[in-house]
């Protein structure tokens, strides 16, 4: 087991992510203490070399299977993908990028699965950071020139961290991604559907299969074995 601690993990991330901060932070301006929900964005930075894989979950879950399974997904990364990830349960993006949509009236962007893209949920991340070192793409979109070069071609805004980035990055180069069967990342949040989604609500959260993993986001009770 090795502890790192949370301030000298934020000294280190603060230059890399600083520039991001102002599009997928809740808060108007950068804190220094927000890097740390952007963690996962440059772990490949921070971690010593010999780490290679890490798996990132978020504190709201519940397992129903072996965690050591989740890690054979690593074996399941296409060429050229460096991070495991599940799509978004619910219309965020449906709703983060309204405007590219309305411009873009075709586009698959915020569009419900199993053809669209409804972005990302960084509940669950299988990081690959050997992959995310050695992937010159990955690297060039975390400059503060290019997030700002996406965020202004999707009109984004938004205050979910690194889920943010990754789905934002993901509508761009989904090649970067292995993306995650729901059943991996079971969200159970349903605020939209109670917030002008009624009516397509479902076709993001439906989840067919045995679930493995169960998040409890935004305060949602767990199921009960």
């Amino acid at each position: 087991v090795i502890v790192h601690d949370v301030n000298e993990l934020t000294e280190k991330l603060f230059p890399i992510v600083e520039a991001m901060q102002k599009h997928f932070s809740a808060g108007s301006g950068t804190y220094y203490s927000d890097s740390i929900f952007f963690l996962s964005v440059a772990m490949h930075r921070i971690m010593p070399k010999e780490v290679t894989q890490i798996i990132q979950v978020d504190l709201d879950l519940k397992y129903k299977t072996n965690i050591r399974d989740l890690f054979d997904e690593f074996n399941n990364f296409p060429e050229g993908a460096v991070i495991g990830i599940a799509r978004e349960m619910q219309p965020v993006y449906r709703h983060t990028f309204w405007q590219y949509r309305r411009e873009n009236p075709q586009t698959k962007v915020g569009e419900p699965p199993p053809d669209g893209l409804p972005g990302f949920n960084s509940g669950v991340l299988l990081l690959n950071l050997e992959a995310m070192r050695q992937s010159k793409l990955y690297n060039q979109l975390l400059e503060p020139s290019m997030v700002q070069k996406l965020t202004e071609k999707y009109h984004f805004k938004g205050h979910l961290g690194d889920q943010d980035f990754f789905t934002m990055v993901g509508m761009e180069h989904p090649e970067l991604f292995h993306v995650l069967d729901c059943t991996w990342n079971r969200q159970l949040c349903t605020w939209w559907r109670d917030h002008g989604y009624s009516d397509v609500f479902d076709q993001y959260f439906q989840c067919e299969g045995e679930v493995k993993i169960y998040h409890g986001n935004c305060n949602t009770p767990i199921p009960e074995d």
